[in-house]
């Protein structure tokens, strides 16, 4: 009997999938603060496929979290939900949008809906779910061509190549935001993807015409403020993630920015509690981790014949602590990572930028044999120097009884003020040769 019914159900979907008109239904049965069951629909479902209900202010989307042999568990897309009980729940697909290339300069919600005051979007001819799978490994191009951001401290110390992942880890209020601003300016780019998780609603105006200003005409923003529910919240990044790849099954070398992965992995864990998941370390569920995974496998080097996504995440680290479960995890997945120090912003320094913690795994794919000496030299002046501060200041030191020192102690303040910069500073061509003349002769910059 259990067969029986088994193929009455696959018969049902295929049907329905063939024949649009067709909705399969359900009704609601039980709601909650943050959920809503469904009667009726539980043999029919797969987790993660959408249902359209009936509410008193309209029709709302829910996104089914969780299957029982009776009922099926939905998180509502609208916060303030109006969904009573007996409403009528059909059964949709799962989450798709449909880009376009006239989506350039656009600012969307996760369903690909317009944010902005411009004309009604253009809809692709083809679906594409937000929720696919990575290109295969043995299929991807190869990572080899430097990315010039034109960020000294970047192109110096931790350089991008085409098809890098780089996470961006700092706490708040310590540049993330500027930085990211400055990194979209990469000229040799055509498509810029911005992905804004769970931001402060009046910032994202203010991100969009202050700080990009001119660049947003290149620019696809998706956005999801911190008031959306977890449910749009988590697919803020993952509709970025659908855009880029869009444009990147196009030839395009495109770079995407998610601001920021920490807020994408709280609002997972809200869904996945939601759906009884326990929770294994620090109050994050299992599933929190593997889509931080699944997602950022989604970037990086495309097929044979296509573009490559240049992946910039930002990692808010929660109380300037590094090892907590979001950042290890980040971090052992990400080809490198940028960490922005509040000591340093503190002292004036901008991009606040902590050298010796910063690192690019794919840094020998963008040097030289010479600026790799170069680079390795200027690091470990700068580590000596930040090493004896303290015997410095206590008068422990005298010039010229370590000529490795005295030569630290002459290079250091000089390097970092080459370093310093500013948006609207000037870009420096050849950085690298800049800090080999520096190390040279200190007093030259």
């Amino acid at each position: 009997m259990t067969d029986r019914l088994d193929g009455l159900c696959e018969f049902a979907r295929a049907f329905a999938s063939e024949r649009g008109s067709v909705r399969i239904s359900g009704t609601i049965c039980e709601v909650g603060t943050n959920q809503v069951r469904v009667e009726g629909i539980s043999r029919l479902a797969h987790v993660g496929d959408l249902i359209e209900v009936s509410g008193h202010a309209g029709t709302e989307l829910a996104e089914i979290i969780h299957l029982d042999p009776v009922l099926a568990t939905a998180v509502p897309y609208d916060r303030q939900s109006s969904i009573g009980l007996g409403a009528r729940a059909a059964l949709s697909g799962p989450p798709a949008i449909r880009p376009h290339t006239s989506w350039l300069g656009r600012v969307i919600d996760p369903l690909g809906n317009a944010l902005d005051d411009g004309e009604p979007l253009t809809l692709g001819p083809e679906g594409m779910l937000l929720d696919r799978e990575p290109p295969r490994a043995l299929s991807r191009n190869r990572v080899h061509q430097k990315l010039k951001t034109g960020i000294k401290a970047i192109d110096c110390f931790t350089p991008i190549c085409s098809g890098q992942r780089m996470g961006i880890f700092a706490g708040s209020g310590v540049g993330k935001s500027t930085l990211l601003a400055m990194l979209s300016a990469v000229p040799d780019v055509p498509v810029v993807v911005l992905a804004l998780v769970g931001e402060r609603g009046r910032e994202v105006r203010e991100f969009l015409e202050d700080v990009l200003g001119s660049r947003r005409q290149r620019v696809v923003t998706v956005v999801a403020t911190g008031d959306a529910s977890p449910a749009v919240r988590r697919l803020a990044p993952k509709a970025a993630v659908t855009v880029a790849e869009y444009f990147r099954a196009k030839g395009n070398n495109v770079l995407l920015m998610i601001d920021s992965i920490t807020r994408f992995a709280h609002a997972q864990r809200e869904y996945a509690l939601a759906g009884k998941e326990p929770p294994v370390a620090r109050g994050y569920p299992p599933s929190v981790f593997a889509e931080i995974a699944r997602l950022l496998e989604r970037c990086g080097p495309g097929p044979n014949g296509e573009g490559d996504i240049t992946a910039l995440v930002t990692v808010l680290v929660d109380g300037d602590d590094h090892n907590d479960p979001v950042s290890d995890s980040a971090r052992g997945i990400l080809d490198g990572h940028i960490v922005l120090s509040r000591k340093i912003a503190a002292l004036g320094r901008w991009p606040a930028i902590d050298l010796l913690s910063s690192l690019s795994r794919l840094a020998d794919k963008a040097w030289t044999a010479q600026e790799a000496n170069i680079v390795q030299s200027a690091r470990a002046m700068i580590a000596r120097y930040e090493d004896t501060r303290d015997l410095r200041l206590i008068g422990g030191y005298q010039h010229g009884t370590d000529p490795d020192l005295d030569k630290s102690v002459a290079c250091a303040p000089r390097l970092y003020e080459f370093l310093n910069q500013r948006p609207d500073d000037r870009v420096v061509e050849h950085p690298i040769a800049v800090l080999g003349t520096l190390i040279q002769s200190p007093s030259k910059i």
